[in-house]
């Protein structure tokens, strides 16, 4: 079955072309069938090194992810009524950091008030490798909690740099329409290059690409996202 679906694969890509954004959505779609509505993934490698240009941000995406996400709000008092009817999941003060140290994190993004990253500070090596320690620049450590919840549910995600220099990040499902996943992969793209000015230079990004989660991937043609 594998290798039916590799050789289908072939026949699709080329692997030495990169495409224009559009021609590389609609292979995309054209690619082996799989039961389950398969994620696109938009990939950047850099040429600028993470430990003297961190790149960490949020996007909104135009037509979201498909993917309910599920965010746990770390806070306290009156902000706890604003989280729940915004329609976070999980909600709380002290009874929500000790069921996360305890090793529960069955959530996607973590939002906390200002006066519970002392508390949060704690958790460090159970969010922090996962990338779900709450910040500031990534506009999760907030007092505007229902706009926040609002927002993530709407398709705000976050992105950041790898210690590899890649910037990945989930661009919708396959069952978008192309004119969705265009849109969706090009606010993608946009944000990371915005993000910091040595990524003005075309030249200083070594490959973009596109792939879904069991379907092929796809070098795209760099030169289409050069910034004005």
């Amino acid at each position: 079955m594998t290798n039916k679906r590799q050789k289908e694969i072939k026949t699709l890509v080329d692997g030495k072309k990169e495409y224009a954004l559009q021609e590389a959505v609609s292979i995309l779609k054209k690619g082996p069938k799989t039961k389950f509505d398969q994620t696109v993934e938009v990939a950047l490698a850099l040429k600028i090194e993470q430990s003297t240009n961190p790149i960490r941000g949020t996007v909104s995406l135009p037509h979201g992810t498909g993917k309910k996400t599920r965010i746990a709000v770390f806070c306290k008092g009156d902000f706890e009524k604003q989280a729940k009817d915004a329609g976070a999941e999980y909600v709380g003060g002290d009874d929500l950091v000790k069921k996360v140290s305890e090793g529960w994190i069955d959530f996607d993004v973590a939002v906390a008030t200002p006066d519970m990253m002392r508390d949060l500070a704690k958790l460090g090596k159970v969010l922090g490798p996962r990338g779900l320690m709450p910040n500031p620049k990534s506009g999760t450590v907030t007092t505007e909690i229902a706009k926040t919840v609002n927002e993530l549910q709407a398709g705000k995600i976050e992105y950041r740099m790898d210690k590899q220099s890649g910037v990945k990040g989930a661009a919708g499902k396959l069952s978008f329409s192309e004119e969705a996943l265009v849109e969706n992969i090009k606010a993608f793209v946009t944000a990371v290059m915005k993000s910091n000015i040595k990524l003005q230079k075309i030249q200083n990004v070594k490959s973009i690409a596109i792939s879904s989660s069991m379907g092929p991937g796809l070098k795209l043609d760099k030169n289409q996202f050069r910034q004005n």
